[in-house]
């Protein structure tokens, strides 16, 4: 079953009050669905725009910028499924960093669907940044949400660095993994985008990463973006011999748009070229 998929090189702006945020971002999905798009994906850390609602004391602080997202966090999850729910699509917000307990948060990516139901995916892998200087936690749980045109999963960032996570959450049924992205640095998003066309090559599936793009000089979390928004495939018949669907002019905020069909993905599985994901035990086995 094809679907039309739109990743977002999402801008980061100065919004000043919930209106403003509640226009733009109702502005960017209707953009999306009038182009078709059923499966919307937003880039990590683009609720971190939110703490320009909140004095310069607020916004430039690391720390209090957390505390004083968690006051915006009802209304973010209600502003999103309520676009899901009356465009009838599934979207990925992006991330929105959850606190937990205490001076305890998780950069958690929510998935929201048409039937008003809504899912999270947590990161399991904190970069540098993340760990050293804005003490986020580490996910624990990796996840699977189940839709009308098949199984997809999240790899937050930096987690599609790391083959195994992909590799259990591709295992368990999905065929589609989304990356909402954020990097500061050209190597930043090279690394992330070789990592996803790496998942997609390994698994034989469907991988798409949406960026954080534009300067934000007035945020400590945020304040540098780059990147463009893509989709990657296996590398094999019926798909592109470079494997990239989709990719986006470089830092110039915009969607993607792909159309993806994830039964092809079982098909190469069966009949491709080479079989990635069926020899991915074969690694582990060596003659003495």
């Amino acid at each position: 079953m094809n679907v039309v998929i739109a990743t977002a090189q999402y801008d980061i702006s100065f919004l000043e009050n919930w209106e403003n945020y509640q226009k733009k971002t109702e502005r960017w999905v209707k953009e999306a669905v009038a182009q078709g798009a059923k499966i919307l994906l937003f880039p990590e850390y683009n609720t971190m725009e939110l703490a320009s609602l909140f004095p310069q004391s607020v916004y430039s602080s690391l720390s209090e910028q957390l505390v004083a997202l968690q006051t915006l966090h009802e209304d973010f999850l209600t502003l999103f499924q309520g676009l899901a729910s009356v465009h009838e699509c599934y979207i990925q917000a992006g991330t929105f960093p959850v606190c937990l307990a205490p001076k305890v948060y998780r950069n958690r990516a929510y998935f929201f669907m048409p039937n008003g139901e809504r899912g999270f995916q947590d990161k399991i892998m904190m970069t540098r940044f993340e760990n050293e200087q804005w003490f986020i936690s580490a996910g624990n749980e990796l996840k699977c949400f189940d839709t009308q045109y098949g199984r997809i999963a999240i790899n937050i960032c930096y987690d599609s660095e790391f083959p195994l996570l992909a590799r259990q959450q591709v295992e368990a049924g999905a065929n589609l993994i989304l990356v909402p992205s954020c990097t500061d640095t050209v190597a930043g998003f090279h690394r992330v985008k070789i990592g996803c066309q790496a998942r997609a090559l390994e698994n034989q599936c469907y991988v798409a990463q949406a960026c954080l793009v534009g300067e934000a000089p007035w945020s400590e979390a945020v304040d540098v973006n780059v990147g463009a928004a893509g989709v990657y495939t296996p590398v094999d018949y019926h798909f592109p011999d470079n494997g990239i669907l989709a990719s986006g002019e470089f830092n110039v905020p915009q969607w993607v748009f792909s159309t993806i069909d994830l039964q092809k993905c079982e098909t190469v599985r069966a009949q491709g070229q080479v079989f990635n994901y069926r020899d991915w035990p074969r690694q582990y086995h060596f003659a003495d």
